[in-house]
C-alpha cells in the first residue's frame, strides 16, 4: 500500500479585493479558481498552502471567517452558489456543510461578490450580481436559513458590504452597502420593529465605483462610535462616523467645507444622517478624507490593538499604506507604506502589467501583513519591534490560470510549469536547519502569449512552446544558479560562463541576457536627450547585491530578476504549438501544432547543436499531434493525436538524428488519443489514453513484428494524462494517470510473468485510488494537463525510494505528492 503526503500544493490567488480572510486561529483562506486555499503565513516551516478545497463549480469572489465560530467559513462564487465550511473535529480537515445553491429560487441567480459578518452575531450578508442583499442566520448547527433578502434602489452591483452591531441597541444592526456607484447605502435592523433591514441613509461623496466598506469601533469601551472606511476606484479613503445621541459628533458639528477646497472640484459635505434604533437617536456623518494613493483602492482592513485603531488600504499603485490618527490634530495621516515605489513599478490599472495590489491583511496579533498581488502571488511584511520597522518575510506564489505543462530537470532536483497565464516557473525545494519547503525560486519566462508546454534539456536549459507558433530555448543565468546553489543545494554546471542574468526589454518578448553591476559602480543611462550609443536602460541594471538572497525571492524579485536569457528560437510550425519533447540525451527536440490537415499535422525534429530543423518532417498524423515521447534510450519516438492513432518513430543506426515511421496504428483508440508514455521496462512497453475512457497497454516482445495491445484500463471519465515512473521497483512498474474530471490513480504492473508471445493478458494490479482520509482534497477539481514522475536515481532501484509525483491541473494548481511503499515493493 502507498502512503501520500502533499509535499507542495502551488496556486494563485484570484484578483478580487474580497477574495480572502484571516482568522483569529492564525488561518488565510483565499480563493483560487472555483477552490479555496488555507495557508498559516505566520508558521515558521514556511510550507505554504496547506489544503486545497473543491465545492466550487465557477470562480471564487469572497471568502470570509466566521468571527467567534472557531473556524467556520463561508465563501460565494461565480457559480451563483454559497457554501459554508467547517473543521471535521476527527480529520482536522474542512469540509462544506452546506451549499445554498442558485437553483433554490429564493437564492442568489447571479454571481455573488461580496459577504459581511459581524461579531457575535448569527446573521451574515451576501451581495450578488442580481443586484439584491441576502441577510441569513446561522442555527447552532452553522447551517444557514434567509431571513430577508434586500432589491438594491437604485440598482447597482453590490461589490462591498460591512455589518455591525449598533452600541447601545443590543440586536440591532448596521448594514453598509456600496459597489458599481458612487454610494454607500446604510441599512438598519431596529430589534424592536422586526427582523428586516430598512434602508436609513444614503452616504454621498466618492466619485467612482466603491470596492470595500469596512466597520470597526473607534475604541474598546461598548457605547464607542462606530467607524466605517470606505475606498474607491476615485482614489480617494473616506471615513464615516455612526454616533449614538441627539447631538453631532464633535467633527461634523465643527467641520468646514473650505476643507475640501484644495481638491480641485471637491467639496466635503458635512450632511448629517439621522435614524433610530430601539428608540435611541443615531446619525450617519462624515468623518475624514484620506489622501495619499495614486491609483484605484482595493480594500481596507481595520485593526484596534494597543490603545489605538490602525487601517490598511491596498491599491493598484502597488502599495499597502498604514493608517493612523494623529494623536494631537485627529489627523489621518499614513505611518507606513509598504510595497514597490512609483519610479520602479512601472504601470497603473489601465497600461501597467504589474496591476497593484487587491487585498490586504492583518495578522490577528497586528505584528503581520500580507497582500495579494495581480500574478496571484501573496508578499508577507512581519513588524520588527527592536528595529521597528516592517522586514520582508516569505510569501507565496502560484499560476492564475490553467497550468499547461510540467518537466523536472533531467536530474530531478526541481521542476519547471508553464500555464496559460504567460509565464514559466521554476519550483525547488528550500532547505535550510534541518527543514525543508518547497517555493517557487524562480521565473524564467514572462510572455506575451499563452504557453501550452514544455521540457527540460538538461540541468541549465529548457524549451518552451506557446500559441506564437514558435519555440523558445531558454538558459540559466548565473543568479538563478547561485541561488539554487545556496538556497537548494543544488550545483549548477559552469556557472563562470553564464550571465549574471536577464531582462525583458520594452515592447519585447525575447529575454536578454544582462552583466550585473557592483554597488557603487557607475553606469550611464538612457534620458530624454541621451545620443550616447552605449547608453543603456535603467530598468536593465541590477547590482550584485539585489541577486543575493537569503530566502526564497519575493514577487517582485521573481518577476524582475529571475528571468532566464533567451538562447535561440525554433521556426517552422503554421499554428500554435501544441507539444513537444526533449531526448534524454538533450541533442532533438520534437514538435506539433494544433492542425486541422495532414498539411500542419507534421512533427519537426530540431538538433540542439547547431539548432537546425531536421527535414523532411514526420508524417504520420491527419490531426493535432497531442504528445511525443521519447524512449529511455531515445531509440523510439512515441507520438499520439486527436486522429485516434498512434506512431513509432525509429531512429537511424546511422544518423542519429534521423527518425523514420515504423509503426502506426490508425485505431489506437475509439476517440482521440490524449497522452502516451514509455514504460521503463526491458521491453518495449507504452501506454496510451484516450477520451473513450481508457488506458491501453501495447507492447512488442521478441517473437512479434509490432506492438499489440495487451490489456486496458478502464477508468470512469476520459482520461487526460499518464506517466510512468522512470524505473522498474522489483517487477513492477508504476504508471500515473490522471483524468477530464481531476481524478487520479496509480496502478502497478506486474512484469513477472514477461512478454511472450503466448501470454494471453498483461497482469495489471491497481494498486491505489486516491480516495483516501489521508487527504480530503487530494484530486484537483478541474482535468489534469500533465503527470510527471520526478526521476529516480539507478541506486534507489531496489530500495522503497520515496516517489514524487507533479500534478498539474486546469484549475490553476501545481501539486507534488510523494509516495512512500508501507509494504515490500512487489
Amino acid at each position: 500500500m502507498l502512503q501520500i503526503t502533499a509535499d507542495y500544493l502551488a496556486a494563485g490567488a484570484n484578483r478580487h479585493p474580497s477574495a480572502a480572510d484571516w482568522d483569529e486561529s492564525g488561518l488565510l483562506a483565499f480563493g483560487t479558481d472555483r477552490n479555496l486555499a488555507l495557508w498559516r503565513p505566520q508558521k515558521s516551516d514556511s510550507n505554504g498552502i496547506s489544503e486545497i478545497l473543491k465545492g466550487h463549480e465557477d470562480i471564487v469572489n469572497t471568502v470570509k471567517f466566521l468571527p467567534g465560530s472557531n473556524g467556520v467559513l463561508l465563501s460565494g462564487s461565480v457559480d451563483k452558489n454559497l457554501i459554508i465550511w467547517r473543521k471535521h473535529e476527527s480529520t482536522g480537515h474542512y469540509q462544506h456543510i452546506q451549499i445554498l445553491h442558485h437553483q433554490e429560487k429564493t437564492n442568489h441567480q447571479s454571481s455573488i461578490n461580496c459577504i459581511a459578518v459581524a461579531a457575535g452575531s448569527t446573521i451574515f450578508a451576501s451581495g450578488s450580481a442580481d443586484s439584491t442583499v441576502k441577510i441569513w442566520s446561522l442555527n447552532e448547527q452553522h447551517e444557514a436559513n434567509l431571513q430577508q433578502t434586500i432589491t438594491i434602489t437604485p440598482r447597482f452591483f453590490p461589490l462591498a458590504l460591512a455589518l455591525s452591531p449598533l452600541a447601545g441597541a443590543t440586536g440591532s444592526y448596521v448594514l453598509a452597502v456600496a459597489g458599481t456607484k458612487d454610494i454607500i447605502q446604510i441599512y438598519v435592523l431596529d430589534a424592536q420593529q422586526g427582523t428586516d433591514f430598512k434602508l436609513q441613509a444614503t452616504l454621498a461623496g466618492h466619485e467612482g465605483w466603491i470596492r470595500s466598506l469596512e466597520f470597526a469601533r473607534e475604541t474598546d469601551t461598548p457605547d464607542s462610535d462606530l467607524l466605517l472606511s470606505s475606498a474607491s476606484q476615485d482614489k480617494y479613503l473616506r471615513l464615516w462616523r455612526i454616533h449614538q445621541g441627539k447631538e453631532l459628533p464633535a467633527a461634523a458639528a465643527s467641520a468646514d467645507p473650505s476643507l475640501g477646497a484644495f481638491i480641485p472640484g471637491k467639496a466635503l459635505s458635512n450632511k448629517a444622517h439621522r435614524f433610530k434604533a430601539q428608540g435611541l437617536d443615531f446619525s450617519a456623518t462624515f468623518e475624514a478624507l484620506l489622501l495619499g494613493h495614486e491609483d484605484w483602492i482595493y480594500n481596507t482592513k481595520w485593526r484596534f490593538g494597543n490603545n489605538k485603531l490602525q487601517l490598511l488600504s491596498a491599491s493598484a499603485d502597488n502599495s499597502l499604506a498604514i493608517w493612523e490618527s494623529d494623536a494631537a490634530t485627529g489627523v489621518w495621516v499614513t505611518t507606513t507604506r509598504l510595497g514597490e515605489i512609483s519610479a520602479e513599478k512601472g504601470s497603473t490599472t489601465a497600461t501597467g502589467s504589474t496591476g497593484g495590489f487587491w487585498s490586504g491583511l492583518w495578522s490577528p496579533s497586528g505584528k503581520t501583513v500580507t497582500c495579494l498581488g495581480r500574478t496571484g502571488s501573496w508578499r508577507l511584511w512581519n513588524f520588527d519591534s527592536q528595529k521597528d520597522r516592517w522586514i520582508q518575510g516569505v510569501g507565496i506564489s502560484g499560476h492564475t490560470q490553467s497550468v499547461m505543462g510540467i518537466a523536472w530537470s533531467k536530474d530531478g532536483d526541481y521542476l519547471l510549469s508553464t500555464s496559460s497565464d504567460q509565464t514559466t516557473r521554476l519550483h525547488a525545494k528550500w532547505k535550510r536547519d534541518g527543514q525543508g519547503s518547497w517555493h517557487e525560486m524562480a521565473r524564467p519566462q514572462i510572455h506575451g502569449y499563452d504557453l501550452n508546454c514544455i521540457d527540460s534539456l538538461g540541468s541549465s536549459q529548457f524549451v518552451s512552446g506557446a500559441d506564437e507558433k514558435l519555440l523558445r530555448v531558454f538558459s540559466e543565468p548565473k543568479a538563478v544558479a547561485n541561488l539554487l546553489s545556496k538556497l537548494c543545494g543544488i550545483g549548477g554546471s559552469h556557472i563562470e560562463d553564464m550571465p549574471d542574468a536577464a531582462n525583458m526589454p520594452v515592447l519585447g518578448l525575447s529575454n536578454k541576457a544582462i552583466e550585473a553591476v557592483a554597488d557603487g559602480e557607475e553606469v550611464e543611462v538612457v534620458n530624454g536627450n541621451s545620443k550616447h550609443r552605449d547608453a543603456v536602460d535603467p530598468a536593465s541594471i541590477v547590482h550584485k547585491s539585489t541577486l543575493d538572497l537569503d530566502q526564497p525571492p519575493p514577487e517582485e524579485h521573481l518577476s524582475r530578476h529571475t528571468l532566464w536569457p533567451e538562447i535561440e528560437k525554433l521556426y517552422g510550425h503554421g499554428y500554435e504549438i501544441s507539444c513537444l519533447a526533449a531526448s534524454h540525451d538533450g541533442s532533438l527536440i520534437a514538435t506539433a501544432c494544433k492542425a486541422s490537415s495532414i498539411d500542419h499535422a507534421v512533427i519537426r525534429l530540431f538538433e540542439t547543436k547547431g539548432w537546425l530543423e531536421i527535414r523532411p518532417p514526420l508524417t504520420a498524423h491527419s490531426l493535432t499531434v497531442t504528445r511525443l515521447r521519447f524512449s529511455a534510450d531515445d531509440k523510439y519516438l512515441l507520438s499520439v493525436g486527436r486522429d485516434r492513432q498512434w506512431a513509432v518513430f525509429e531512429r537511424d543506426a546511422i544518423e542519429k538524428s534521423t527518425y523514420k515511421l515504423t509503426e502506426s496504428n490508425p485505431k489506437g483508440h475509439t476517440r482521440m488519443i490524449l497522452d502516451a508514455a514509455w514504460a521503463p521496462t526491458s521491453a518495449r512497453v507504452f501506454a496510451t489514453a484516450g477520451r473513450d475512457k481508457k488506458v491501453n497497454i501495447w507492447a512488442k516482445d521478441e517473437s512479434s513484428t509490432g506492438f499489440t495491445c495487451r490489456s486496458t484500463i478502464s477508468e470512469t471519465s476520459p482520461v487526460t494524462a499518464i506517466d510512468f515512473l522512470n524505473t522498474m521497483l522489483g517487477d513492477v512498474a508504476y504508471l500515473a494517470a490522471g483524468s477530464e474530471t481531476g481524478f487520479f490513480a496509480i496502478h502497478s504492473l506486474d512484469t513477472k510473468t514477461g512478454f511472450s508471445a503466448k501470454m494471453a493478458s498483461f497482469p495489471i494490479t491497481l494498486i491505489m485510488l486516491l480516495l483516501t482520509y489521508l487527504s480530503t482534497y487530494p484530486n484537483p477539481s478541474k482535468a489534469i494537463t500533465q503527470l510527471a514522475w520526478k526521476p529516480v536515481g539507478a541506486q534507489n532501484e531496489k530500495g522503497k525510494p520515496d516517489m514524487q509525483l507533479a500534478i498539474a491541473s486546469e484549475d490553476s494548481s501545481l501539486r507534488v505528492y510523494s509516495y512512500k511503499s508501507g509494504s515490500s515493493v512487489s
